[in-house]
């Protein structure tokens, strides 16, 4: 996992960070037993690729990242 850090005074980023590290917390952190870094690591990827390609969102009328990405993507200005 890539630590980003956010700009001074932008409290904006700071709530979508807040909201990200919540969501980790309580359907990552919470149900996880792993055996040592290397497994951590596995199972962070794994969460990773679960949360942008396949959890439904609510701020994203039940897409995935990926869907609204995609989307985004493809949309023609």
């Amino acid at each position: 996992m890539k630590h980003v850090y956010i700009k001074p005074g932008s409290p904006q980023l700071n709530g979508k960070f807040e909201r990200s590290h919540r969501t980790d917390k309580d359907e990552f952190y919470q149900l996880l037993t792993y055996t040592d870094d290397i497994d951590l690591n596995q199972k962070l990827k794994e969460w990773e690729t679960f949360y942008n390609l396949n959890r439904p969102h609510g701020a994203f009328e039940g897409k995935t990242p990926y869907e609204v990405l995609k989307y985004k993507l493809t949309e023609v200005p």
